[in-house]
C-alpha cells in the first residue's frame, strides 16, 4: 500500500463527517441569529473561518502521538496557566472587562479566550498524572487512591483559581466537569467517590435551598449580597424578572415555544434575542425548526459522544482512554449546561454550544481537543498497517 492510501486509511473520516454536519448547522444557525439580530457584521463568514483556522490545528495536533503529548503536558499546562495570570494583569487596553468579566485578550482584529485552550490542556494534565499514578502504584490502596485526588486536586486548583478571578463561573464549572469525569475512570475507589459524591450533592441542595428559602442566612454568615441571588432567582422566575437578569431566558422560552414541532423556517425567526449567535444559539434553531430540528441537533451530539466512547474503548493506550474521557466530560457539559439554560432546566451561565456558537476561542478549543481525537484514530490505524 502507498504512503498516499495509507494516510487515507489512517484518517478518521466518520469523525469528520459529524464535525461537517455540525459546521452545516453552525452556519445556517449563525446567518439566522445574524438576520434577527440586524448585525452589520458577517458572523458567518467569520465563523467559516475560525473553521478553517480549526482544521489546521487538527491537522497539526493530531500528528502528535501519546508519547508526545504526555513529553509536552507540563508545557502545555504551565503555558495556559501563563496565558491566564497574563491576563489578569494585563492592562485594559488589551484585557477589558466584557459582560463584568475579565476573560478575552482584546488585539487588533480578533480576541482570544484562554481558558477555552486550558480546558484541553487540563484533559492532557489530568490524563498524564493518572496514568504517572497508576504506573507507579499497580497495587492500590485507599492511601494511593487519595494520593492520586490530592494530585489531580493540585492541577485543578491553579487554573481553578486564576478562573475565578476574572471570574468566570461557567468555565470554572467546566473545568471541575472534566475533573469529576477523569476521577470517575481514574481507578479510584467506588468507597471513596461514592460517598465524596453525596456529599457534593447535598451540600449543593442545601445552599440552592438557603438561597430559596432563607437567603438571610446567607447574607448575615457568608456575606452574599442580596443581589448575587438574581441569577437563580431569575432561573426559577424568568417572568418576575423579564426586564432584567431574567431576559435573555424569557426570550429563550418564547423563542423555542413559539416553533412549535416543525419550526417557523429558516429566516423566518422574529424573536429578538440579543447576541443570539453566541451563548442562546439553540433558541434560534428552536424557533425556526422546531421540536424536529433541535432533536437533530442534539442528536448529532449524542452520535459524536458515543462515537467517543467507542474510540476510547476501543483504543489501547491508557493515556488515549482518559484523553477521550477527559473530552467527553467537556463537551457533554457543555451541550447538557447550554441547552439546558435555555430551556430553563439549568441557571444561565455563559457556555457556548460547542461548534455551532460562533465565537474563535471557543471553536479553536474544541477543535484542538478533536485534534486529540484525530490523532488516537490516526496513530491507531498506523499501527494496525505497521510502521514502515
Amino acid at each position: 500500500m502507498g504512503e498516499n492510501q495509507r494516510n487515507v486509511s489512517r484518517f478518521d473520516w466518520n469523525l469528520a463527517f459529524l464535525i461537517f454536519l455540525l459546521f452545516c448547522v453552525s452556519v445556517v444557525a449563525i446567518h439566522s441569529a445574524e438576520k434577527i439580530g440586524q448585525y452589520d457584521k458577517n458572523f458567518v463568514a467569520q465563523q467559516v473561518v475560525f473553521y478553517i483556522i480549526g482544521m489546521v490545528i487538527i491537522g497539526f495536533i493530531m500528528r502528535f502521538d501519546s508519547d508526545q503529548l504526555q513529553k509536552l503536558t507540563w508545557v502545555f499546562y504551565g503555558f495556559g496557566n501563563f496565558l491566564l495570570l497574563l491576563l489578569l494583569v494585563a492592562p485594559s487596553s488589551i484585557a477589558r472587562e466584557i459582560n463584568g468579566a475579565k476573560s478575552w485578550f482584546t488585539l487588533p482584529g480578533f480576541s482570544l479566550q484562554p481558558s477555552e485552550f486550558m480546558k484541553v490542556f487540563l484533559i492532557i494534565t489530568l490524563s498524564t498524572v493518572i496514568v504517572k499514578h497508576n504506573e507507579k502504584y499497580r497495587i492500590r490502596t485507599v492511601r494511593e487512591d487519595f494520593l492520586l485526588l490530592g494530585k489531580l486536586g493540585a492541577v485543578l486548583a491553579l487554573p481553578l483559581l486564576l478562573i475565578m478571578q476574572q471570574p468566570d463561573l461557567g468555565t470554572a464549572l467546566v473545568f471541575l466537569a472534566i475533573t469529576i469525569g477523569l476521577v470517575f475512570v481514574s481507578g479510584v475507589s467506588w468507597k471513596i467517590i461514592a460517598p465524596a459524591f453525596l456529599g457534593i450533592t447535598a451540600v449543593g441542595s442545601v445552599i440552592l435551598g438557603l438561597v430559596v428559602y432563607a437567603p438571610n442566612l446567607l447574607e448575615k454568615y457568608l456575606g452574599v449580597k442580596q443581589y448575587q441571588f438574581g441569577r437563580i432567582y431569575s432561573w426559577l422566575d424568568p417572568e418576575s424578572y423579564s426586564s432584567g437578569e431574567g431576559y435573555h431566558l424569557k426570550k429563550s422560552l418564547d423563542a423555542i415555544g413559539s416553533g412549535m414541532v416543525n419550526g417557523k423556517g429558516i429566516g423566518n425567526g422574529v424573536v429578538y434575542l440579543p447576541e443570539g449567535q453566541t451563548d442562546f444559539i439553540f433558541a434560534v434553531i428552536g424557533e425556526e425548526f422546531g421540536f424536529i430540528g433541535a432533536s437533530i441537533v442534539i442528536s448529532l451530539f449524542f452520535v459524536l459522544v458515543y462515537y467517543l466512547i467507542k474510540l476510547g474503548l476501543e483504543t489501547k493506550n491508557e493515556f488515549n482512554s482518559y484523553l477521550c474521557v477527559g473530552v467527553i466530560s467537556m463537551l457533554t457539559f457543555h451541550v447538557f449546561q447550554n441547552i439546558g439554560m435555555t430551556i430553563q432546566v439549568l441557571p444561565i451561565t455563559g457556555i457556548p454550544l460547542p461548534f455551532i456558537s460562533y465565537g474563535g476561542s471557543s471553536l479553536m478549543g474544541n477543535m484542538f481537543a478533536m485534534g486529540l481525537m484525530f490523532g488516537i484514530s490516526w496513530h491507531h490505524k498506523r499501527y494496525m498497517f505497521g510502521n514502515d
